[in-house]
């Protein structure tokens, strides 16, 4: 255990695991316990600094001897994410701030070992921040909790609880659960149970309160969180569209944190160092004198390392949005658009505003005149969407020509509209995390796992960076086609979407074009070899097995001659 000082007023304690902490490439999403958010996130963001053994953070804060002591949790995906709800709740604890200390863990680490940690606090109070990627390990953890340790008071709070509470298994174990944003309301919970005056009922909503009330947390970002860490910011909350698949569909608009204060805030961050801010504004181009304000805030602090997230709307980028967006450095600005479908009855079905158009034309504009990377976002099994309907808006969306793609599964989040259409699209979703849907009226069961391979092989081969040379030789103008062929002669081959080796993938990868598309081959092996010396893997390339049938000539029938033979070959 090393403890390290690297804030003024924050003892950071960084415990390892003796296990391996493997990582979730799936998930990289935002932890705003306070907001009724869901956002899933597909993008893949490096750390050159992210430390691998690091079971979970504990974020020491100076320590009222006696007083009742409230620790608060959560289980991230990755070490490389920070709880940003946490930090609010934290913020916002006044008087109860000297007794309180923040422990994230990963998904990864076994609950009895999570459980242990916690109960080294001796804590009175434990707050979880419960979310769709880390619900099942958090019931596992509040259950022996329990367990051991009745007379602790577990509260939790988060979207996955906000909806359909009474329903789900984790609340049996919980003493109080806090629905909506709990800014506040946690801090006044937390009041009651230590004044011995706590509320009758176990669900509690949160009252709604304005955001110039709340005290904001960057400041509890520690020095750990700015070099190694994604640091989640917000400059506003809410959205105004009505999109069914999102719990943001809930709110009724977008309501702007203070802008002066907020890029006080973005200074402070900046000069102790941070350089790598995740934005989750659901529309951040929404208010567009904002937008230019927070823009050119950190175009005048422009570093080599400064490195930017925003989810943008791609219908609403007006000419000095556009100026301005032309000036920012190669590696310094990522936008996540969501397109979700081209199909214009699935966008009325789902209450989806869009300018299909202008959202391609903008699509390409930022491609061609701008250096940012673009992750733009598509979703299958939403109702009224069909196999080909959904196969066009990816082939109309891969010739926009977006760094990525990332092709969604609908999932059911508690709470969202969505639901509505179970009976009138026969819409049948998983009843276990992460709640995706398994078949539609228009979709079979067999069809939505040809979709769930084939994005999963997507992800690995289209969005990874690793084949930026040879892909666009594979491919021709209908790239879906193209790449459902090679995604269902991978998987008959292996019968794997997970764990493939990278060289295994590469010898794949050209074994199937070989097989699929033989008049493309010999073309197609000499851009992979250019992704190979790219991928700088430790074997030569002439190693690998290329072709899906060993030519005839290679086969050496005395296996006394192999050895010369490999060198003649």
């Amino acid at each position: 255990m090393t403890e390290q000082n690297k804030h003024p007023e924050i003892a950071v304690t960084q415990i390892h695991s003796t296990e391996e902490n493997t990582t979730d490439p799936s998930s990289t999403t935002s932890s705003d316990l306070n907001t009724s958010k869901f956002t899933e996130v597909a993008t893949q963001l490096s750390s050159t600094s992210e430390d691998n053994n690091s079971s979970f953070d504990v974020i020491k804060y100076a320590e009222n001897d006696g007083a009742p002591k409230i620790v608060l949790a959560t289980l991230n995906a990755r070490y490389f994410h920070t709880s940003f709800g946490l930090r609010y709740l934290y913020a916002n604890l006044k008087e109860l701030q000297s007794s309180c200390e923040i422990k994230e863990f990963i998904i990864q680490t076994r609950a009895i070992d999570i459980v242990e940690q916690i109960l080294e606090s001796k804590p009175s109070i434990v707050g979880f921040g419960v979310y769709i990627w880390n619900i099942v390990e958090t019931t596992d953890v509040v259950s022996l909790l329990k367990v051991i340790a009745p007379e602790i008071k577990v509260v939790l709070g988060g979207p996955e609880v906000s909806y359909e509470t009474e329903e789900q298994l984790i609340v049996k174990y919980a003493d109080y659960v806090l629905t909506g944003p709990a800014d506040i309301s946690f801090y006044e919970l937390c009041k009651d149970i230590i004044n011995k005056t706590p509320p009758e009922k176990k669900v509690l909503k949160s009252k709604p309160v304005g955001l110039e009330e709340i005290a904001l947390p960057y400041e509890y970002y520690t020095d750990e969180d700015l070099t190694n860490r994604l640091l989640y910011v917000e400059a506003s909350r809410g959205c105004p569209f009505k999109c069914e698949f999102c719990l943001s569909s809930l709110d009724k608009t977008s309501t702007p944190f203070e802008l002066e204060l907020f890029l006080e805030q973005m200074e402070i961050l900046y000069e102790r160092g941070a350089r790598n801010f995740k934005f989750i504004d659901r529309t951040f181009n929404l208010n567009i004198k904002t937008t230019m304000q927070i823009m050119q805030f950190f175009l005048d602090r422009m570093t080599e390392d400064l490195y930017l997230h925003f989810e943008v709307v791609p219908d609403h980028l007006p000419r000095k949005l556009k100026e301005l967006l032309a000036q920012f450095p190669e590696g310094s600005l990522q936008f996540e658009i969501g397109i979700q479908t081209f199909n214009v009855e699935v966008q009325k079905n789902i209450s989806r505003k869009q300018n299909n158009a202008k959202s391609k034309e903008n699509l390409l504009w930022l491609r061609d005149h701008t250096s940012a990377h673009i992750h733009a976002d598509l979703i299958f099994g939403l109702p009224g969407e069909t196999f080909d309907t959904f196969k066009d808006s990816f082939n109309q969306l891969y010739h926009c020509r977006p760094h990525e793609i990332q092709m969604g599964i609908l999932k059911r989040l508690k709470g969202s509209p969505i639901i509505r259409h179970t009976e009138a699209f026969d819409l049948r979703f998983n009843p276990l995390p992460p709640f995706n849907i398994l078949s539609t009226d228009r979709v079979s069961f067999p069809t939505m796992q040809r979709i769930n391979r084939f994005a999963r092989y997507w992800d690995m081969i289209g969005n990874s960076g690793r084949f930026k040379y040879s892909l666009p030789h594979i491919l021709s103008d209908e790239p879906f086609d193209d790449f459902m062929a090679i995604t269902e002669w991978i998987f008959n081959k292996t019968g794997q979407i997970h764990k493939i080796n990278l060289k295994k993938l590469f010898e794949l990868i050209s074994q199937s074009v070989e097989a699929l598309y033989p008049e493309k081959h010999e073309l197609v092996i000499e851009k992979i070899e250019q992704d190979y010396e790219a991928a700088k893997l430790k074997s030569l390339f002439s190693s690998l097995n290329l072709y899906a049938v060993e030519k005839p000539e290679l086969v050496v029938k005395n296996k006394s001659l192999q050895r010369q033979q490999r060198h003649m070959s």
